[in-house]
């Protein structure tokens, strides 16, 4: 639970303010973003912290702490000083030749002015007023934190009871607009989330700028729109997907058919092939065997023929060797029977 102990409440700011600093220091030249989110929250810290002391810290302790008017006075100047500063840098951006510029003599103002209210002023207010004292102004400044105001407004007045009126109504304002502002960002951010959900990009990485409240609004606004989106989204990409699964089986079974008829066809034509080859070798076979059974029959019969003319001639030849005897012999018998008998 934070302190009610008034100095240990302005303490803490003054820790808090000066890790910004240091960020600020460590970043980049080229940082642009992060330097312009770092001096937002500067801005923020040290117009409620300006505020709660105005309103409330530096009037009482100059009612009731011995000499210390010169010392809050030159708060009070030193504070006008930071809070122009701090309107030219939220008219400003990091881009700007001045910029780095500008912080830097604002956070030496602001470190100037730490110094002396911790080593002279808060030690003097802490000795005079004590720790019951002190308790009971740390609570009516955290009732005042709760309306300050979260931008510089170097015009308006510094002291009571005007900066009592002012300060608050300026506190309204400001807080109203920090909710407008957050509201603003928090839905075109949401907008921005939608349409890379749904051209399935990343989302874009952007930070609330502004006060506390700009920022935890539009961060409260984007995680509520996208709560009240994520069932459409997801419809949209359940239909989308269903859609691209249904189209895949019908390409997957209009391929399984196509192939399966490529199959059937290819099939056919091997039978149709190999039927068709059968019978030419069947014709072709026969062919062939008829071809060979013609020439066997006709080289039987020339080898008959031939068997039959060798036969034929020489059955002629005896014969007419027969007959060549015979004549022979009848010449002889008729040679005989002309010569006279002795």
């Amino acid at each position: 639970m934070a302190s009610t102990d008034a100095i240990t409440m302005l303490k803490d700011d003054h820790k808090a303010v000066e890790q910004l600093f240091k960020r600020f220091e460590k970043a980049g030249d080229r940082a642009h973003v992060e330097k312009q989110n770092i001096v937002d929250r500067i801005v923020e810290a040290l117009s409620v912290h300006a505020a709660i002391e105005e309103q409330v810290f530096y009037p009482v302790i100059r009612a009731t702490v011995p000499d210390t008017d010169a010392l809050a006075l030159e708060s009070l100047e030193e504070h006008h000083i930071v809070k122009w500063v701090l309107s030219e840098l939220e008219s400003m951006s990091p881009e700007d030749e001045r910029f780095d510029a500008k912080v830097t003599v604002l956070i030496e103002n602001v470190r100037h002015h730490v110094k002396e209210e911790e080593q002279d002023l808060f030690p003097m207010v802490r000795k005079e007023l004590g720790r019951d004292s002190l308790g009971d102004v740390g609570e009516v400044m955290a009732e005042a934190r709760k309306t300050a105001p979260t931008h510089p407004h170097p015009r308006s007045p510094d002291t009571p009871p005007r900066n009592l009126v002012m300060g608050s109504a300026a506190g309204v304002a400001d807080r109203i607009g920090d909710t407008v502002s957050g509201l603003a960002q928090g839905y075109v951010t949401a907008v921005g989330d939608l349409i890379a959900v749904v051209l399935r990009r990343k989302k874009p990485r952007v930070s609330p700028t502004g006060s506390k409240t700009a920022r935890s609004t539009a961060t409260r606004v984007r995680t509520g729109a996208n709560d009240a989106t994520d069932s459409a989204i997801e419809a949209i990409l359940t239909a989308r997907n269903t859609g691209e699964r249904a189209l895949r089986t019908a390409k997957t079974t209009g391929s399984s058919a196509a192939a399966g008829t490529k199959r059937t066809t290819r099939a056919a034509k091997r039978g149709a092939t190999s039927t068709a080859r059968a019978a030419k070798a069947g014709v072709k076979g026969t062919a062939t065997s008829a071809q060979i059974s013609s020439e066997r029959t006709v080289t039987t019969a020339k080898r008959a023929a031939t068997t039959t003319a060798r036969r034929g001639r020489t059955a002629t030849k005896r014969t007419a060797a027969t007959a060549k005897r015979a004549m022979r012999s009848a010449a002889q018998t008729r040679s005989a029977a002309r010569r006279p008998a002795r």
